[in-house]
C-alpha cells in the first residue's frame, strides 16, 4: 500500500502535543499511522513553533521539531504557495493561514489535509485537496 501524502494543520499538532482525551488520541493515531507520509511547510512551522520556544515550553517545541524533522515532503516554494493561496482565499473565503496550508499541501501533491476546523468552515469548501475533519476520522480508522 502506497502511503497517503498528508498535510496536517497546526490544530492537529497542538492536539497531539498538548491535548487530552479523544482528540489527543486521534491526533496521535494520525501521526503514528505508517500509511501516511507528512508534508511540512515554513508557514506551518511559523504558526506552531515560535510561541512554545518563546514561552520555554521545551517538550512541546521538541515535539514539533521532531515532526518537522521527520516530514517526507517540504512545501518550500514560498512565492508559488503565496500566489496560489491568494487565489484559494479569494475563491473560497479562506483565512490567510488556511489558504497557505491548502496551497502548500497541493504544491507537493498531498492527497489530504487534516484539520481541527469544524465541518462547515471555509476550509472544507476547497476542492484542490481532500479536507478531513480530525474528529470525524475517529469512526473511520
Amino acid at each position: 500500500m502506497t502511503p497517503r501524502r498528508t498535510f496536517i494543520d497546526a490544530g492537529v499538532l497542538v492536539a497531539a502535543a498538548r491535548g487530552k482525551g479523544d482528540l489527543a488520541t486521534q491526533a496521535m493515531r494520525i501521526l503514528d499511522d505508517p500509511n501516511r507520509e507528512f508534508v511540512g511547510s515554513p508557514f506551518l512551522k511559523l504558526e506552531i513553533l515560535p510561541k512554545p520556544i518563546y514561552e520555554k515550553r521545551r517538550e512541546e517545541a521538541e515535539f514539533y521539531e521532531a515532526f518537522f524533522d521527520a516530514v517526507s515532503y517540504r512545501a518550500d516554494s514560498v512565492e508559488d504557495i503565496v500566489r496560489n493561496a491568494y487565489v484559494e482565499a479569494c475563491t473560497y473565503g479562506l483565512g490567510a493561514m488556511d489558504a497557505l496550508h491548502v496551497a502548500a499541501a497541493t504544491s507537493v501533491g498531498a492527497e489530504e489535509l487534516i484539520t481541527t476546523e469544524k465541518e462547515g468552515k471555509p476550509i472544507h469548501r476547497v476542492d484542490l485537496v481532500k479536507v478531513l475533519f480530525l474528529q470525524s476520522l475517529q469512526d473511520r480508522d
